[in-house]
């Protein structure tokens, strides 16, 4: 290894040129108009919730612009869910259950990764697996009623909920990445005398950053956007999360359309802007992931 660096060195001390890397710059054309035409599914609706949302009752179901822009119709909705309340406690949730996510299942697919030699820990990883089939309406209500009986039946148990029931999939996505990091990694440092731990936070980790990036926005998405669950565990409406809040307009007898669409949109906010802010990371730990 030391004389191939040595070599590379020489070569390019001598050369002192960078590299230039070729591009191909043939852009598939019917593939990008599909994809345009296909973002529409996306972009229509969003449209038809953003005019919707600044418009008067009588003027909501149609695709044309509001003759008056009605601002106070996401101050009203913001009043009538107690949007910061709402906001502030499903934010607590995901950020803790994205925390508490990355720092367990990672470890435990690790552990699958690295053992699926022995018996025991291929049995687990089936385990696991075959717990991602199991439709949630099958356990829904045994889990509400165990989850009372331990009194979590509020924020801390839909952390632990979120962490332990996304334990299938995200073991099913981390456990392939893992055992594509070369083992001579971790044999070296054994040499060095690190410890599984170590080797672990110091070294596999760090590798991980695209695979990592994936959970934490699939756990934020999943724990953001949850109705179901937040519905049968939380019992103090006062912890309630966004989705619960947008309940009180799905009434039939709610018909100010404006002011429900100013919600969703309130509501959908944070996770869009957190996503968006967060690409350049997603996207470099991303790239970093296929050079390697």
């Amino acid at each position: 290894m030391t004389t191939a660096m040595s070599t590379l060195s020489t070569e390019g001390s001598a050369n002192d040129k960078p590299v230039k890397y070729h591009r191909d710059h043939n852009i598939n054309w019917w593939l990008t108009g599909l994809i345009g035409v296909l973002s529409l599914t996306i972009l229509v609706p969003l449209y038809f919730a953003i005019v919707t949302a600044l418009k008067t009752p009588g003027e909501a179901g149609t695709f044309s612009l509001p003759s008056t822009w009605q601002w106070q119709n996401f101050i009203d909705a913001a009043n009538k869910v107690n949007y910061p309340k709402a906001a502030m406690n499903s934010a607590i949730i995901t950020l803790v259950a994205v925390a508490l996510t990355l720092l367990t299942n990672t470890f435990v697919a690790y552990a699958v990764a690295r053992n699926m030699d022995k018996i025991f820990f291929r049995l687990l990883y089936y385990f696991f697996i075959a717990a991602m089939f199991v439709p949630f309406p099958v356990i829904m209500l045994p889990l509400a009623k165990q989850m009372g009986s331990w009194h979590l039946d509020n924020q801390l148990g839909l952390v632990i909920l979120y962490t332990v029931l996304g334990l299938g999939t995200n073991l099913f996505i981390v456990t392939g990445f893992i055992r594509s990091i070369p083992i001579s990694l971790e044999e070296a440092a054994r040499i060095d005398g690190a410890s599984t731990w170590r080797i672990f936070w110091k070294i596999i980790f760090p590798l991980m950053g695209p695979i990592n990036a994936t959970l934490a926005i699939l756990t934020a998405l999943w724990a953001w956007n949850d109705f179901l669950m937040p519905l049968i565990v939380l019992t103090d409406q006062t912890n309630q999360t966004i989705p619960l809040a947008q309940y009180v307009f799905s009434s039939q007898f709610a018909t100010n359309y404006p002011m429900a669409f100013s919600s969703y949109l309130m509501a959908m906010a944070p996770i869009l802007i957190v996503y968006i802010f967060a690409q350049k990371w997603v996207v470099g730990g991303v790239m970093r992931g296929a050079v390697k």
